[in-house]
């Protein structure tokens, strides 16, 4: 129940929304103009993500998705702990969920409100499952045994936020 209460929710893309034509700038979330919706699939492509464009037929968007990978964090073998050891578990736990997020290699990261086996989520931005399941793997809770993973890749509209 303490994993689920102290984790803090990481926010999300960087991205403004894609804009209509190959040319059109997008906005970053603070209204700022910067790349244009080709630039992003150039630069994504360059780094090796995998996108494809996706056309609105309300609006005539161009969308950029791109795969993302979904890391469930699930209740791992290993609860032998004493209530110190946890708790810096969970400590650590969060600073890498939080230096993942500040290097960009993850997006969003959060706790579920139930005490099912799945524990919780993070949404990994790399280029390759290799990587994000890597990074998912050098968290200190996944090392001590208290959770484990189970990777997915998953597509979403390049930039656009949660509501």
């Amino acid at each position: 129940m303490k994993f689920i209460c102290s984790i803090a929710v990481l926010l999300l893309f960087s991205c403004g929304q894609p804009k209509k034509q190959e040319g059109m700038p997008m906005k970053n979330t603070t209204g700022e103009t910067e790349k244009t919706v080709k630039e992003v699939r150039e630069e994504l492509l360059s780094k090796g993500f995998q996108i494809f464009d996706y056309v609105d037929e309300a609006t005539k968007d161009t969308i950029i998705m791109q795969q993302y990978y979904i890391a469930f964090l699930k209740r791992g073998p290993n609860h032998s702990q004493e209530k110190a050891e946890a708790d810096s578990l969970q400590a650590l736990h969060l600073a890498h969920l939080g230096r993942m997020y500040e290097l960009g290699y993850a997006d969003i990261s959060g706790p579920f409100g139930d005490d099912g086996d799945i524990r919780g989520i993070t949404i990994y931005n790399t280029p390759t499952l290799k990587m994000a399941d890597s990074l998912a793997h050098i968290d200190p809770m996944v090392n001590a045994g208290r959770l484990s993973i189970e990777m997915h890749p998953w597509w979403a509209a390049k930039g656009f936020p949660l509501r």
